[in-house]
C-alpha cells in the first residue's frame, strides 16, 4: 500500500509523533533547515497564544484552548517509542454545561465540581479550574517554524510556559519509519519523547522530573 503523501497544515489519518523539549536544540533546528524540503510560506513563522488545563490525576488526555475554541486530544498508542494521539473533542465558548459535564471534565478525570449554570464564558471556565484542587491553567505562547524533512511535518519552536522558555523539535507522520528516520538525521537518537503535557507539568513542579535537556 503506497504511503500518504503529508501536507502541512491539512487533515490526514492519525499521525505518529516524536517531540522532545529542553533549553536548545540548535544544532537539530540548523540540520532541519538544511534538510527540509521548501514549505508554504504560511508556516514558515507562526505566533501563537495558548491555555493548557492540566490535570494532577490526567496524563492521556491533552486540553488547550486558544481564540476561545477547546480541543482535546487522547492518547492511542505507543509504538517504538513514538506517540500517536486522535481528537476527542473540540467546542467553542461560550460552553454549554452539558458539554463540560458529558465531555470535559470526565476529560481531565477530577472530581466533578458544581455547575449552575446552562452556559459557561471561557473566564467563568477558568475560575472554575482556578478553583478546583487538581487543575491548573497554563498560558502557552508559542513562536514556530515548519519544516518538512523526510515526508515528515517537522518545526522547530521557542516555547514560553507560564512566562518560562524553553524549546522543542517535533517531527510527525502516518510513517514510523520515516520519523525514525529524521531522528536520525537530526541527531537526536537517543533523546526522550516528551509531549506537551508533560513538558508543561514539569516546568510548573506538577511532575518531578527535568525537561531532555
Amino acid at each position: 500500500m503506497a504511503k500518504e503523501k503529508l501536507k502541512i497544515g491539512e487533515v490526514s489519518k492519525p499521525r505518529f509523533e516524536f517531540r522532545t523539549f529542553g533549553r536548545e536544540f540548535d544544532e537539530a533546528a540548523f540540520l532541519m533547515s538544511r534538510l527540509s524540503v521548501p514549505v508554504p510560506r504560511k508556516v514558515w513563522e507562526r505566533h501563537s497564544n495558548e491555555i493548557y488545563i492540566v490535570s494532577k490525576t490526567n496524563d492521556v488526555n491533552n486540553t488547550k484552548i486558544r481564540d476561545g475554541k477547546m480541543d482535546i486530544k487522547t492518547f492511542v498508542q505507543e509504538v517504538d517509542g513514538l506517540e500517536q494521539w486522535n481528537p476527542l473533542m473540540k467546542g467553542e465558548f461560550p460552553m454549554k454545561a452539558e458539554v463540560l459535564k458529558n465531555e470535559v471534565f470526565p476529560a481531565f478525570k477530577v472530581e466533578m465540581p458544581e455547575l449552575d449554570k446552562d452556559e459557561y464564558t471561557l473566564e467563568e471556565f477558568l475560575d472554575i479550574v482556578k478553583a478546583h484542587p487538581d487543575l491548573q491553567a497554563v498560558d502557552v505562547e508559542k513562536e514556530r517554524f515548519g519544516y518538512m524533512v523526510n515526508d515528515t511535518i517537522c518545526e522547530y519552536a521557542n516555547v514560553w510556559i507560564n512566562g518560562a522558555m524553553v524549546v522543542t523539535v517535533n517531527s510527525e507522520s502516518t510513517e514510523i519509519e520515516d520519523i525514525k528516520k529524521t531522528i536520525k538525521d537530526i541527531e537526536l537518537e537517543g533523546v526522550e519523547n516528551i509531549n506537551y503535557l508533560q513538558a508543561i507539568k514539569r516546568v510548573i513542579g506538577m511532575i518531578d522530573k527535568k525537561l531532555a535537556n
